[in-house]
């Protein structure tokens, strides 16, 4: 997973034909290392054509979800571990490296009130059912810490790490994103030094998802304290501009966050790399 890479919100939410040759084909174009896939609906996914393309352009892909509410895992476990095979299979019959994002829950799960230990057991149960899949098949998971809003149970880097700790698996790692950690964390920097052993995915999204660099995201103390713990994984641009309902609802965005994909990748992608390349990332 190392290099630079950008979610496929930035075109498409929708994985079918269509969205995987536009997604794929304006990667290739911005020169990206990898694309993270979002995978909606996975049982839908044409794998094999998705794999030719990526093959063709030799661009390599991580894919990432967040759990429907009829398969959280913190209440049916079971039907979690079923809905994250398949999952896994499409990511590493697409030739994908990693499946990440909220793969303990789902976008809007919210009891009222703390996590209970039931909750975290039940989640814990199904990754370690997860890992041991996705290690057949040779696929990473990443466990993404997403703000109070999203979610009740894993906010904080430290969280994530617990859980890794709990659910015992060397193919679980932490995946962070500047815009939950500028939230969450107490100092933008400390999320990442948390996370350090495990960190090996971070999304870098500005304060209010749009064009990095033109919000309060500290994007020094991101790069220097990645550089700090010697950071080799991928580094992947996330901003929304084109949301469909359902997702926008679950992310709250409720207003254009950037103008166009011209403001973000013009703007935003040659910010990014360069911080990156400053800080000796790339």
């Amino acid at each position: 997973m190392q290099g630079f890479g950008v979610h496929t919100s930035m075109w498409t939410m929708n994985w079918d034909r269509e969205g995987a040759e536009k997604a794929i084909a304006a990667a290739v174009k911005y020169e990206m290392d990898f694309i993270e896939i979002a995978l909606l609906n996975a049982p839908a996914v044409d794998a094999e054509h998705s794999r030719k393309l990526l093959e063709k352009h030799k661009l390599r892909s991580v894919c990432s979800l967040g759990l429907p509410e009829h398969a959280w895992a913190s209440v049916h476990p079971e039907k979690a571990v079923d809905y994250l095979k398949v999952a896994i299979d499409k990511t590493a019959d697409m030739g994908g490296e990693a499946l990440s994002g909220v793969i303990f829950g789902g976008i809007g799960e919210r009891t009222g009130v703390p996590p209970s230990e039931k909750e975290y057991d039940n989640i814990a149960r199904a990754l370690q059912a997860a890992s041991k899949h996705a290690r057949t098949r040779g696929i990473q998971l990443g466990i993404e810490a997403v703000n109070r809003y999203e979610t009740h149970l894993i906010n904080t880097a430290a969280q994530a790490v617990n859980l890794i700790e709990r659910v015992g698996a060397d193919n679980v790692f932490v995946h962070l994103d500047t815009y939950h950690m500028n939230i969450e964390e107490k100092g933008a920097a400390n999320g990442i030094l948390e996370a350090r052993e495990h960190l090996k995915y971070i999304h870098l999204s500005e304060s209010d998802r749009g064009t990095p660099g033109y919000g309060n995201i500290p994007w020094d103390a991101i790069y220097a304290a990645l550089a700090a713990i010697g950071f080799k994984g991928g580094l992947a641009m996330e901003s929304f501009i084109n949301m469909p309902p359902e997702v926008a609802y679950g992310l709250a965005v409720w207003r254009p966050v950037a103008r166009d994909e011209a403001e973000v990748m013009g703007n935003g992608l040659p910010f990014l790399r360069n911080k990156a390349r400053q800080y000796g990332l790339i």
